[in-house]
């Protein structure tokens, strides 16, 4: 039996406890926060869950096996390395940390212990994303052209981070789990509407060497909630729509065809062509169940998760180059390669790399400007 604590019982660590509490082999052990009354909740839904406002009392515990962190970002590294330090395996909340360095240092902590880190991309265990996946994959779509996402709703204005790190995030882990491939730059714009609050818009662009091209546009300030992304390819095009009840995934038998023969030059070079639609049966199962039984599973067998800790350094990586682009108002950010990971690839040489570096290497990314600088440059 496998003893799961979790820190923090606010907006999404009800959804974990309630979720580790019905997955089998797990032992959904201890609640801390430091809201009394929230414990008091939890007290009355799981009787038999312990709780504390003592975060390290769960640390402490030794019949805890798992910490599960449901905090604000900017806690996620020092809770994360004491639970780490403490021999816990470790679930983590989405954006992984604030930084590059800061979740780089959490993977080397779990490597040296041979613990399990597995960061909190809900989205990636949905059975929307994961039959994409497969059709990706067997190639029905042909050659990737591009990635078209909108993600946006009225709120929920957060205080900490910008609406990439609350909403980009999503569209960051889907691409990464869909394409196995990192992108080489990225470009993004966008604003805060109101003094001292973060970025509550943003339209990020990123680039990859295999010519496909993502775009997200991301807000807190839409009168609708739409939650829709189209991926497009050579042989047949994709549309999401994650607020559909039903038949959320469907696969169109449409596309383009062009030629550049010489003898043909006369007619038209442009073909389009119309086929079926379809829906896939997709998978009903709650993403967080899914994900719950995938951490239990990777504990127990010494699993590697599908969003490991590395998965989760990708996405911050994307993070700070979107933040860094948008706030040098749309400047490209070239993303640093690692020759160790199969999915970063080096620097191509494609029209949207004009103007990108020789050999020598890249620019180093710009430091964002200081809360006054930007509000004034706006």
């Amino acid at each position: 039996m496998i003893n799961i604590g979790v820190i923090g019982y606010g907006y999404w660590g009800p959804n974990l406890v309630r979720n580790f509490a019905e997955v089998d082999g797990v032992t959904m052990a201890a609640v801390a926060d430091l809201d009394q009354k929230k414990l008091d909740v939890v007290k009355r839904r799981y009787p038999a869950a312990r709780v504390t406002t003592r975060f390290q009392d769960l640390l402490e515990d030794p019949s805890i096996h798992a910490i599960a962190i449901a905090t604000p970002v900017s806690t996620h590294f020092d809770l994360g390395m004491a639970a780490l330090k403490a021999g816990k395996h470790l679930w983590l909340e989405k954006p992984m940390t604030e930084t590059v360095e800061q979740g780089s240092q959490l993977v080397a902590a779990a490597q040296e212990r041979n613990l399990v880190l597995l960061v909190d991309h809900t989205f990636v265990y949905t059975g929307a994303v994961r039959r994409m996946a497969e059709v990706i994959k067997k190639g029905d779509l042909g050659q990737l052209y591009y990635y078209d996402s909108v993600r946006v709703n009225l709120g929920l204005f957060q205080r900490d981070v910008s609406v990439i790190s609350d909403l980009a995030v999503h569209d960051f882990a889907i691409l990464d789990y869909l394409l196995g491939e990192h992108p080489v730059a990225v470009s993004a714009s966008g604003i805060n509407h109101f003094p001292g609050t973060p970025e509550n818009l943003a339209f990020i662009t990123l680039f990859y060497e295999s010519g496909m091209i993502a775009h997200c546009n991301v807000s807190w300030l839409a009168p609708v909630k739409v939650r829709q992304i189209l991926i497009g390819g050579s042989k047949q095009m994709i549309v999401y729509d994650d607020l559909q009840p039903s038949e959320k995934v469907k696969i169109y038998d449409k596309g383009v065809s062009f030629t550049d023969d010489p003898a043909k030059i006369q007619e038209l070079r442009v073909g389009y062509r119309t086929g079926d639609m379809w829906a896939p049966k997709l998978s009903g199962a709650e993403a967080l169940r899914v994900e719950g039984e995938h951490f239990a599973d990777c504990i127990r067998n010494g699993k590697r998760p599908e969003t490991d800790g590395q998965f989760g350094v990708r996405v911050v990586e994307l993070i700070e180059a979107a933040t860094n682009s948008m706030r040098g108002r749309g400047e490209t950010v070239y993303v640093r390669r690692d020759p160790n990971d199969r999915r970063q690839a080096r620097a191509p040489r494609r029209l949207y790399d004009r103007g990108a570096p020789a050999a020598k290497g890249k620019p180093k990314a710009k430091a964002p400007p200081d809360d006054q600088t930007r509000e004034a440059n706006q």
